[in-house]
């Protein structure tokens, strides 16, 4: 972008839907770039839009902030990459399989404590004892 192209940080923040202290994390952390500067104000362009719009899809998808600075780096490596991103994307879906069984495990319990509550044949809160359960 021409220097009349790039945006300051409340328009790229509007742009992109993302927070402007989330986005200054990502560039003290290094997944954004340091943006040029017109005074003190920060200049972003299109490059940056897109950079953006990936970690937040990353993130989005629960991709940690490691992963994601490996993504970005073979997204700059061209389609031999493809199959490292391949092997975290495998990695995660595992992960992610795992959480949604636990969840499945965690609506069980509560819903058990929840119909025993109903049914109110307990003395005490059945969710609370199931919290106080060893």
């Amino acid at each position: 972008m021409t220097a009349s192209k790039r945006i300051p940080i409340g328009e790229f923040s509007r742009r992109t839907g993302c927070n402007i202290e989330t986005i200054r994390y990502y560039e003290r952390i290094g997944l954004l770039p340091v943006p040029e500067r017109r005074g003190r104000y920060r200049a972003y362009d299109r490059d940056d839009v897109r950079r953006l719009a990936f970690v937040r899809r990353a993130r989005e998808l629960g991709f940690s902030i490691e992963t994601v600075r490996a993504l970005l780096t073979l997204a700059a490596g061209g389609s031999a990459s493809c199959a490292q991103a391949q092997a975290f994307a495998e990695a995660h879906l595992r992960d992610v399989r795992a959480k949604i069984a636990d969840l499945e495990r965690m609506a069980d319990v509560l819903t058990d404590s929840v119909a025993a509550c109903e049914a109110g044949s307990h003395a005490g809160c059945p969710l609370l004892e199931t919290l106080a359960a060893l």
